[in-house]
């Protein structure tokens, strides 16, 4: 089969590769759709970051290079021997957490911290970028027949934002800050109009993407090229935000996130880095502001399925493009770092041409 495979920072390709076989316990996808995440992009431009490369991923024991792609909707062909909840033509989204199972995190339910956590697509178990990929039973999640396998393939990103709200405990009533509206703060900005907040504001530079976070019901954009975003949302909020969200993985960001929290405020980071951030712990210790950092998520997509499925969130406009596997450096990762970056929301690639 063709999947695109990750070798080292800038190098992507697209090559046969074997057919994987359904083991039990294990549910056998086509892929229909996968999005292209921030993260895939971080791996491309500097990883590797979660990619084993010197020594093997301590659950999968594979090594680079590695199929990539962990956003992805899917039609189950196949089922392994012992699988009971999925049978072939299902339609189903994947969680992507590759997990232990026995350490601390994971005996504590909290799998999504598991101490060798890998994620599929990135730790050598398969991935989205591929024709076919295969995955335990306990993590593939069925869809609804009235949600496109397009529009699916946004369920791992709304998952995300379900669980940043988690972590972050977030109540009906409050005010936000979500800093970058990239696939991820679009979402946030979109869970928390649906769970009730009061007031979000948006910081995000010129492009497409202030429009579509006014779109999702950001209440107000600012553009930190052109005001000073903190003193604005303190303006704007009559003494800053009660909750923040930084989804930009910059240290600007990352700034005015911090600065636009009221006292007793909750941080909550989501992105992932290249870079340390200095941090003033004087700015903490003074305010009592609390940061919390969250990865992945921790049993979200049932919620954020049922979000899609009764329209709470809409989830519209949020793919830009819909490219070929074979175009995937080209006209996907290329477009999301180079000029036309500011154009593009979320690109999706498909490996069956006809669906095009």
């Amino acid at each position: 089969m063709k999947a695109a495979l990750w070798y080292s920072a800038n190098d992507i390709r697209v090559e046969e590769v074997p057919e994987p076989d359904v083991a039990p316990g294990m549910v056998k996808i086509k892929v229909k759709w996968c999005g292209i995440c921030g993260s895939d992009i971080h791996e491309y431009l500097t990883g590797p970051i979660a990619i084993p490369v010197e020594a093997p991923h301590p659950i999968t024991g594979k090594i680079a290079p590695i199929i990539i792609g962990h956003e992805l909707s899917g039609e189950v062909t196949e089922i392994g021997k012992g699988v009971t909840k999925f049978k072939a033509g299902d339609r189903v989204v994947l969680e992507p957490i590759v997990i232990c199972g026995t350490c601390p995190a994971c005996l504590e339910g909290k799998y999504n911290l598991c101490e060798n956590v890998g994620f599929h697509g990135l730790c050598g178990t398969g991935g989205g970028f591929a024709e076919y990929t295969v995955f335990p039973e306990r993590f593939v999640h069925k869809i609804p027949d009235h949600i496109s396998y397009e529009k699916a393939a946004l369920v791992e990103p709304f998952a995300v934002a379900l669980h940043s709200l988690d972590v972050g405990g977030f109540a009906a009533g409050q005010t936000a800050a979500v800093i970058g509206a990239g696939p991820i703060g679009l979402a946030t900005i979109e869970t928390l109009k649906a769970a009730g907040a009061r007031t979000v504001i948006a910081v995000q530079r010129k492009s497409i993407r202030q429009e579509y976070a006014k779109k999702v019901g950001a209440d107000i954009v600012l553009d930190p090229d052109e005001v000073d975003a903190a003193a604005e949302i303190k303006s704007l909020t009559n003494g800053r935000v009660d909750m923040a969200f930084e989804v930009t993985g910059t240290r600007g960001g990352f700034d005015v996130g911090l600065a636009s929290l009221r006292f007793s405020g909750t941080y909550v980071i989501t992105s992932i880095w290249e870079d340390t951030v200095p941090v003033m712990l004087n700015d903490l210790v003074y305010s009592e502001i609390k940061i919390v950092g969250t990865i992945s998520s921790r049993r979200n997509f049932p919620g954020a399925i049922a979000l899609m499925s009764d329209d709470r969130v809409k989830a519209e406009g949020y793919v830009t493009k819909k490219i070929y596997l074979d175009d995937i450096l080209e006209q996907g990762f290329h477009a999301l770092i180079g000029p036309e970056k500011k154009k593009q929301i979320k690109i999706i690639v498909t490996p069956d041409r006809s669906i095009l």
